[in-house]
């Protein structure tokens, strides 16, 4: 040990011999990528993965959302056997049937896509969520299926559906059959209406493609959270069509709420009693209580 080493205090006098791990666990501090403020990832959970110093929403994956948003109790997955299947054996830089391994490794999820019926403060409800970590939220056939088994189950129960959108849009390796989800989730919120039971969607970042153009926008509510970006084609192949220089914000949250293309941005420390509330008075049900 050297007379400099000696000297430092106990706290400094550490080296790390070559090829030692660090003693601080891996992902104990988080980034913020909006601010760059370095916080403490146990705190960021609790502040439901929103820094709290810029107000940044995080992306967060399906499971998480759905433990945000319903009551612990009385949940209940819808759709979980239906499962990718790869019809027209694509193949571009990698093979689709190994894609979907792989993104099932990632994400721990099947699809892109998670409905469950449950329940916020005490509210009844059917709740879709997009997985984005799966193939970047696209739509495919599962996801479809998926969706329109979820407006199923609302209208047997007599409940509302609602959908968190967070999607690249419709996945290319399943060709028509993708595309043909536009539609397919479009007619089932038909009957939704027709039964009388309102639809919210809540975009999340990213929104776009085939879901934004078909059911994403289609709700009785729209709502967003802050910064999120939404649309069809993203901004840079936008501004190389058009050749013009798009405006700050184009495709934000922000800027849609101003255009009216949404109708409220919701914080995501408030989206419980927000939602709650909504569907109370779209069902005209009595108020709930404030959430805690």
């Amino acid at each position: 040990m050297s007379w400099l080493q000696k000297l430092l205090p106990p706290k400094i006098n550490k080296t790390r011999e070559p090829g030692a791990r660090s003693a601080v666990p891996e992902g104990l501090w988080h980034k913020c990528q909006a601010c760059g403020a370095v916080l403490y990832r146990t705190d960021l959970e609790k502040n439901l993965d929103v820094c709290p110093k810029c107000n940044f929403h995080n992306r967060i994956n399906a499971r998480r959302r759905l433990d945000i948003l319903l009551d612990a109790e009385g949940r209940f997955e819808i759709g979980a056997e239906v499962q990718p299947v790869d019809i027209l054996k694509f193949k571009a830089t990698k093979r689709y049937a190994d894609q979907l391994v792989s993104s099932k490794e990632a994400s721990g999820e099947d699809d892109a896509m998670v409905v469950m019926q449950g329940s916020i403060l005490n509210v009844p409800i059917v709740v879709a969520v997009f997985e984005y970590n799966f193939i970047t939220g696209s739509m495919g056939s599962v996801v479809g299926e998926r969706f329109v088994r979820g407006v199923k189950a609302a209208i047997e129960n007599n409940v509302p559906f609602m959908c968190v959108a967070a999607s690249g849009g419709a996945r290319m390796q399943e060709g028509l059959t993708s595309l043909m989800q536009m539609a397919k989730t479009s007619a089932a919120l038909t009957r939704l209406t027709q039964a009388g039971l309102p639809f919210i969607s809540l975009l999340t970042d990213p929104t776009m493609g085939g879901v934004s153009a078909s059911f994403a926008f289609l709700g009785d509510v729209v709502l967003a959270e802050p910064g999120a970006l939404i649309g069809f084609a993203g901004p840079r192949v936008i501004e190389q069509t058009v050749r013009e220089t798009l405006p700050e914000g184009f495709q934000r949250s922000e800027f849609l709420l101003e255009k009216g293309a949404i109708d409220q941005i919701v914080d995501r420390r408030e989206q419980r009693q927000k939602i709650a509330d909504l569907v109370t008075l779209l069902s005209r049900q009595p108020a709930v209580a404030t959430a805690n």
